[in-house]
């Protein structure tokens, strides 16, 4: 379900200077103008958990800047089995220009909020406006690096490393208002089933090594689903790092 709704709005539009992914994302990188002239063909969207933001094979029409929630990417085998590649939060860019067609699935795992924008009108600003094109290099290669930490965690570490792991890459981006200096609080994003495709275990294993986390004091678990971290080092202890 999706509600959508125009930002135009002359100068710099309010809603753009308010917003995370004007300062933290690809739009830090645009002047007032530009962002102005973005806004124009721009639409803020919220997207329900589950629904599909983007298809393996589709064609690419428009972009995206995370604003809120997890977006899980999945690649589907010719069989139909699917593997969790990679999570985005805010204030993420969703989406691979240059492509005409994607080579990802992109779901929401939990309620998104996103920035859409025409393809075209990016790739023209990436021509205009070299800033805009090194932040998405410095993206790419950003998940480039998470890409080959994670093979290190999917290949190299054990069960519970890897379980903590998750834990650390979930309390350290999913809601930054919720981090304090030394701990965070979170909803699960995933199910048992998703964390255990995305590391490689078992539903069994993933539920045996959060109620040991719990047990040893590192975490708290709320309601099933609502994770507290009160000391981020002895997350990071048990993760590996």
């Amino acid at each position: 379900m999706e509600d959508r709704q125009d930002i135009h709005n002359a100068g710099v539009p309010v809603l753009c200077e308010a917003c995370e992914a004007r300062h933290r994302g690809i739009c830090g990188a645009l002047s007032p103008d530009q962002l102005l002239g973005l806004s124009k063909t721009s639409s803020k969207q919220k997207i329900e958990a589950g629904a599909e933001l983007v298809g393996d094979q589709e064609t690419i029409d428009h972009y995206s800047n995370v604003l809120g929630g997890v977006v899980k990417l999945t690649k589907t085998l010719s069989d139909g089995r699917q593997q969790i590649v990679g999570l985005q939060f805010a204030p993420d860019f969703l989406g691979r220009p240059f492509r005409s067609e994607s080579a990802i699935n992109a779901e929401a795992a939990t309620d998104v909020a996103l920035c859409s924008f025409p393809k075209a009108t990016i790739e023209r600003m990436m021509k205009e406006s070299p800033g805009l094109e090194h932040l998405l290099l410095t993206q790419t290669l950003k998940e480039l690096d998470e890409a080959r930490d994670w093979m290190v965690t999917l290949g190299r570490k054990t069960a519970a490393e890897k379980v903590a792991s998750f834990l650390l890459l979930i309390a350290r981006n999913i809601d930054p208002t919720a981090q304090t200096k030394s701990g965070a609080s979170f909803d699960l994003p995933l199910t048992r089933a998703d964390i255990a495709d995305f590391l490689g275990l078992t539903i069994e294993t993933v539920s045996r090594q959060l109620t040991r986390l719990r047990a040893d004091g590192v975490i708290r678990i709320e309601n099933n689903r609502h994770v507290v971290v009160d000391n981020m080092s002895r997350l990071e202890a048990r993760s590996g790092i």
